[in-house]
């Protein structure tokens, strides 16, 4: 379906939500130019270095913008610049009949989660959770290093089927060094944790869990499946919205359905002086539901971070705490 990233290629960017290319500049200049030095084109949505009050432009605008990269034909990728908080209102403006006529890999994450989502929804294409320019490549070494490993190795090297998702050494959720570096930021040694044991096979599905509280039940939101793998994460809450949110879950009957669950890092995490985990909080809605879950995954908001194929199907072996994605999409 897709073909190999190679150097020389264009990835084409795009703003769903909030103005970053303005208001952090600087680490938007970096990220970009990070992926130049790797030998990628960049083209920037029209809506780059644009800024109404807290978004890049009105719902039609976010969308039209999606729909010109759509349009390119030399694009053969289009990344999110960052998140935000509104990307789902562009999602009635978008051109998904184009997406299904010219398929490209979409990558993004955090609010970027709507548009994936209606994207596959739609479209049956799939989609991927991973990088933002800003914020994955605007980081620094060495952990931005980490970060562009895994995505050459998804993208762009001969890594055959089935790929085992490697766990990374280090990690960080540090929030310093955002627009410029002032201090070695701290990094902890890596675990992931088996929750509940058990190992499952099924399509890749989710995203981040406070974006998807903004459409879920509605046409553009995936219809999931029996079996499926939920990956779900998000950042700086606190331990009531963490409930809240997988509380929506599981009254919409996700958790009566899924495989499995990969629960990602949740950077800059609130316990309210409660001690209590996220993935305690999600066992609590679980109600003994023994759904093998992975929890600390690097799929998240901290650094570094996996990209992972939304829609295609991935083994969770929470046993001996392995993912390994095994359907093509290349």
């Amino acid at each position: 379906m897709f073909e190999k990233l190679k150097p020389g290629d264009t990835i084409g960017i795009f703003t769903p939500s909030s103005p970053e290319t303005v208001t952090s500049r600087q680490r938007f200049e970096r990220g970009k130019r990070f992926l130049e030095e790797k030998g990628f084109r960049i083209k920037e949505g029209n809506l780059t270095n644009k800024k109404d009050f807290y978004r890049s432009g009105t719902p039609r605008e976010r969308a039209e913008e999606l729909n010109l990269l759509l349009r390119e034909p030399e694009v053969k990728m289009i990344m999110s610049t960052i998140g935000g908080t509104n990307s789902n209102s562009m999602l009635p403006y978008i051109d998904y009949e184009l997406f299904k006529q010219n398929p490209k890999l979409v990558v993004g994450y955090s609010d970027a989660t709507a548009v994936l989502l209606a994207l596959y929804a739609k479209t049956g294409i799939p989609v991927f959770y991973g990088p933002a320019l800003i914020p994955s490549f605007g980081e620094f070494p060495p952990l931005v290093d980490d970060t562009y490993e895994y995505f050459s190795n998804l993208f762009m090297n001969d890594s055959p089927m089935p790929y085992s998702v490697p766990m990374p050494g280090k990690w960080s959720d540090e929030a310093s060094n955002w627009l410029e570096k002032t201090k070695e930021k701290t990094v902890y040694d890596n675990q992931w944790l088996s929750v509940n044991g058990g190992i499952a096979e099924g399509r890749l599905i989710g995203g981040n869990v406070n974006a998807m509280y903004g459409f879920i039940g509605t046409e553009y939101f995936p219809d999931v499946q029996e079996g499926d793998i939920l990956l779900i994460e998000d950042c700086a809450k606190t331990t009531s919205t963490v409930e809240k949110n997988f509380a929506m879950l599981k009254l919409h009957g996700v958790f009566d359905k899924v495989g499995a669950i990969l629960l990602g890092k949740h950077e800059q995490y609130d316990d309210m002086g409660t001690g209590r985990l996220p993935h305690e909080v999600l066992v609590e809605q679980l109600d003994g539901r023994q759904i093998p879950i992975i929890a600390e995954f690097d799929c998240a908001h901290t650094h570094p971070m996996h990209a992972m194929p939304i829609g295609r199907r991935v083994r969770v072996d929470a046993d001996h705490l392995k993912v390994t994605l095994i359907e093509e999409w290349m």
